[in-house]
């Protein structure tokens, strides 16, 4: 039996069972100690694969940076010489990997080395914390595993916090379904060489793989086998050693650091904290399910220790600070937020939408993300999540309405106390980073959104998909119904593509990248719009 809270969420911290279960703490306390996390003692000594001889290539599903700091960054690789086979064609035994990091590409001057252990219980993921690099610059590293070796990612440290930072240029992405598209998008975003990418969920998508015929969209390449919808670790395991095979998708991991989140796809469709989204799942079973989950996302993302998931829980919300320029709050909005009111889906008059006790993300995170906002000194305070913020009403008719219960519509006292805390921290230069829905918005989050002539508290720039929802179209019919319909709405394009962000202490500037089609490969990109925030005046023109 789980200990949940009012909110139906099991903590992180006091996460405990009828049986006993121990806290995250002790949970890493014992990990250590029992050297998952740290090689060594002869007892492990004689667990280790030495001399490993593979079949192939064991790097093949790439390596990536991530969660960097002033003075270092994650590395990640996972050992799969197989990858789509059970355990990626691993034995069930430890292996030491070196990794080595360098000042320069061609590692003539290599600053640091190591090893790491890939270990089973992690499905032979590695996750090195490098540290004690020089802030603000660039780094390249690499590992190597049974005489192979893999390819180079660049890293990049963080100036530190409170610095004087005079750019910053990154990007924003995500929605990859596998069958609607090439990945060529992210190949566009490697060569744009960013400081960092945000990645704002659906990494993977969950479903039962689609075939051509099973519906009126192309299926533009088809998942080999026959999976259908996942539900247990080797198979979310499977699923991103699927995703991660794609060369566009590893070079855009090789190319920068990525700040990484989840959003519902990572798990099931559209759920909320222990609400499955199918009906009837019992919370104990869904949890199972999300704890399956989320030690999946954990071996394939460049996350630190401090995100070793503890059961269903995981600790996804964090706090990133760019100099001066940019402290960056990447929120989690699944994890501890209520049901979805009104049955979920597009509703009319969901009184339910109104309580004041729906949050999207629950209190813990709503206290932290307030004393961060009060605590900053940021020239730009950056909201690094999933839905969209906006109020978003698709009705023609100037006397109806209708929102979406899975954005923060359906949580409305929750955005409105977001707001409240951007208002009484002061924040003048707030900017909402968004995905989910597969399409490219921007517009200002209203004090009032029934006021067009209500204050701006901040702007929303939502990016679009890298691949979900297959070829699109400039503009639509639905398009230009919901831009009359919301005047706080400045922009709309459902294209595929990516957000470049181009920060300065005076302005903002955020283009909408996208390519014409994604069902066939090797598409150009091209600058659909750009806009411009001027620091102090929370606002859009275009650029």
């Amino acid at each position: 039996m789980f200990r949940l809270d009012s909110f139906g969420r099991l903590d992180p911290d006091d996460f405990v069972t009828a049986a006993g279960t121990p806290s995250r703490r002790l949970l890493l306390k014992g990990l250590a100690a029992s050297g998952l996390l740290l090689a060594s003692g002869p007892a492990l000594a004689q667990r280790l694969w030495t001399n490993p001889v593979f079949k192939a290539d064991p790097f093949s599903l790439g390596i990536a940076s991530g969660d960097p700091a002033a003075d270092g960054f994650v590395i990640w690789t996972r050992l799969a010489p197989e990858p789509l086979t059970e355990h990626g064609g691993m034995p069930m035994r430890a292996v030491e990997v070196a990794w080595e990091v360098a000042a320069d590409e061609a590692f003539a001057q290599v600053i640091q080395h190591g090893t790491g252990l890939a270990r089973p219980e992690l499905g032979h993921a590695v996750h090195v914390e490098v540290a004690g690099l020089a802030p603000d610059r660039a780094y390249f590293y690499r590992f190597s595993c049974g005489g192979v070796r893999s390819a180079v990612g660049r890293g990049r440290t963080f100036p530190p916090a409170g610095s004087a930072v005079a750019r910053l240029d990154f990007g924003v992405l995500g929605c990859q379904r596998y069958e609607d598209g090439f990945f060529t998008a992210f190949r566009h975003a490697a060569a744009e060489r960013f400081d960092f990418i945000f990645h704002y969920g659906d990494y993977i998508y969950e479903y039962r793989t689609i075939r051509p015929g099973d519906r009126q969209l192309p299926v533009a390449r088809m998942m080999p086998g026959e999976p259908d919808e996942i539900y247990a670790l080797g198979d979310y395991r499977r699923r991103y050693a699927l995703y991660k095979l794609d060369a566009d998708l590893q070079a855009a991991h090789a190319s920068a650091p990525w700040l990484v989140s989840f959003d519902d796809h990572e798990v099931d469709n559209n759920w909320a904290g222990l609400v499955s989204e199918e009906q009837g799942v019992p919370p104990e079973l869904f949890a199972l399910r999300r704890a399956a989950a989320f030690q999946a996302w954990y071996e394939h993302m460049p996350l630190r220790r401090s995100a070793i998931p503890n059961g269903p829980n995981i600790q996804a919300y964090r706090r990133f600070r760019y100099g001066d320029l940019a402290q960056i709050e990447v929120l989690d909005t699944r994890q501890f937020r209520s049901d979805q009111p009104c049955g979920d889906g597009w509703q009319s008059h969901c009184a339910d939408a109104r309580r004041p006790e729906n949050t999207m993300l629950g209190a813990a995170q709503e206290a932290w993300l307030d004393e961060g906002l009060r605590a900053s000194r940021a020239r730009w305070n950056v909201l690094a999540q999933q839905v969209m913020m906006m109020r978003l009403d698709r009705e023609a008719d100037p006397g109806a309405s209708s929102v979406h219960m899975d954005k923060w519509d359906g949580a409305v006292a929750a955005r409105q106390r977001v707001f409240d805390s951007l208002s009484e921290a002061r924040i003048a230069n707030a900017v909402v980073l968004t995905g989910d829905i597969h399409q490219n918005w921007a517009g200002e989050l209203k004090a009032n959104f029934d006021d067009p002539a209500s204050k701006a508290v901040g702007v929303e720039f939502v990016a679009t998909s890298i691949s979900s929802g297959g070829d699109g179209a400039a503009m639509t019919r639905s398009g230009e119904t919901r831009l009359r319909k919301n005047p706080h709405l400045r922009y709309f394009n459902n294209q595929r593509g990516y957000m470049r962000h181009s920060v300065t202490n005076e302005r903002w500037q955020a283009d909408y990248r996208v390519l014409d089609k994604v069902t066939t490969a090797e598409a150009p990109v091209t600058t659909a719009a750009s806009f411009v925030v001027e620091a102090g005046k929370p606002g859009l023109k275009p650029a």
